[in-house]
């Protein structure tokens, strides 16, 4: 009978196969599969290292385990927040950059089963595998703050956020509604996807109230859960300097706590004295949401560390106790700054030491934590930030990168999103770390 049902969804469009199709996807006909490797994530990390593997093994050999219907280039989220690109320009149908040798399952992971080498899904299905790479990402939370939810429901409102597409276009009407009062920025206290976009969205909005003669009636207030601007000091210095030049207030140890939508009220804790709080009135409230590890990877103690990071050497990128099992960007407790450019340098060390384990070697390659923040500061100028696991810098370019550049704004703007579709997702991109020793070279 259950042959005769598969068949009948394959091959046929009549009732009795409408029917089985419906029998199938409720949950009682599901499906096992099997494979080399399993990538579960359909991201820019689990892009790029199913694109290289799939061309190493052959087909049918990689499964890609993803329940999107499109790709979403998240580093022009603030770009859109700004009104200088759309969002129909960051996104991509999931087919078109998964790779063609690789087995697509449109489905999420509902359990991690690391002892057994299996994965259940969401729609009932396991799969097999004998190696594992986790690319999941990070889960937005926007539902622990009271008030938020409802504020972002609000039609045309005064709250908006960059970190996801459901909510980025609010952030360009509300700065073109926006009339008099404060605009107040946050950075939450969590880790958070490229730490540099709660601030990018800060100096994109004053300029534009420059730009469009609002500037004298707003108050710009920038509330960060960090005891610093920014991580690496290096820039930090130039940044206070952006910041005291434009006349805006940052509050650091500063964290949003709740948002009251009918008073256009924001609620915030002093985390150095967590009884200590204070009330101010938004006229635009821009939120950078808290974020964690997906819950489904927290159910899986023996996968991920304490908070729910996939737990894994820092180095090579394999897991500390499963020895077939990598993770790549945000999901991993890998403590790198959380970026695209994290991933694309990560990539080619995740590969190489997958391919090392497969055929029976030890792993060694190295991720050095290199990480590339490009600090939009306008409309017109941007500083770009790179560093590695110490918070060195680790600059590409023999100049100061310290300092706001149009040639930076423009790479940001042109060159990095056809180098993100055309060439990280299809595997061929490691990050820049070639073109810095050609720019560094000294005889």
């Amino acid at each position: 009978m259950i042959k005769v049902l598969c068949y009948t969804i394959k091959t046929a469009n009549t009732p009795l196969s409408i029917a089985a199709r419906k029998f199938a996807t409720s949950g009682i006909l599901n499906e096992n599969h099997k494979c080399k490797l399993l990538v579960v994530g359909g991201g820019a990390g689990g892009c790029s290292v199913a694109a290289k593997a799939s061309n190493k093994l052959g087909a049918g050999k990689v499964i890609v385990l993803e329940p999107a219907d499109n790709h979403y280039y998240q580093p022009m989220f603030t770009l859109i927040g700004g009104g200088i690109k759309k969002l129909e320009d960051s996104f991509r149908p999931m087919k078109s950059v998964l790779p063609a040798l690789a087995t697509w399952i449109k489905d999420s992971a509902a359990k991690f089963e690391p002892e057994s080498n299996t994965v259940h899904t969401s729609g009932g299905d396991t799969i097999e595998y004998e190696y594992l790479l986790v690319a999941v990402g990070l889960q937005l939370n926007y539902d622990k703050i009271p008030g938020l939810l409802e504020a972002l429901s609000i039609p045309n409102g005064k709250v908006c956020s960059n970190y996801s597409p459901k909510y980025v276009d609010r952030t360009y009407q509300a700065l073109k509604n926006f009339r008099t009062g404060n605009a107040v920025f946050t950075f939450p206290n969590s880790p958070v996807k490229c730490p540099g976009a709660p601030q990018k969205v800060l100096y994109i909005a004053e300029h534009y109230l420059r730009k469009s003669r609002k500037r004298k009636n707003a108050q710009l207030h920038y509330n960060t859960s960090l005891p610093v601007l920014f991580g690496v000091k290096h820039y930090a210095d130039a940044l206070w300097e952006i910041v005291k030049k434009r006349d805006i207030n940052v509050n650091l140890r500063t964290n949003l706590v709740e948002v009251k939508p009918g008073t256009d009220e924001a609620v915030f804790e002093n985390l150095d004295k967590p009884d200590e709080r204070f009330t101010v009135k938004y006229e635009l409230l821009h939120v950078t949401p808290p974020m964690g590890a997906p819950d489904v990877l927290k159910a899986c103690k023996s996968l991920v560390t304490e908070v729910g990071f996939v737990d894994v050497n820092k180095d090579t990128l394999q897991h500390q106790k499963f020895s077939n099992v990598f993770a790549i960007g945000d999901c991993s407790s890998s403590p790198n700054s959380k970026t695209a450019a994290s991933v694309a340098a990560q990539s080619q060390v995740v590969y190489k030491n997958l391919m090392a384990v497969m055929e029976g070697r030890t792993p060694n390659r190295v991720f050095d934590g290199y990480a590339s923040c490009p600090l939009v500061t306008g409309y017109n100028t941007c500083m770009l930030a790179e560093f590695d696991y110490s918070l060195t810098p680790l600059e590409t370019f023999p100049l100061d990168q310290r300092k706001e550049r149009f040639t930076m704004y423009l790479m940001k703007k042109d060159f990095m999103p056809p180098l993100y579709w055309h060439l990280l997702l299809n595997g061929l991109w490691n990050g820049p770390g070639l073109m810095r020793k050609l720019m560094h070279f000294r005889l």
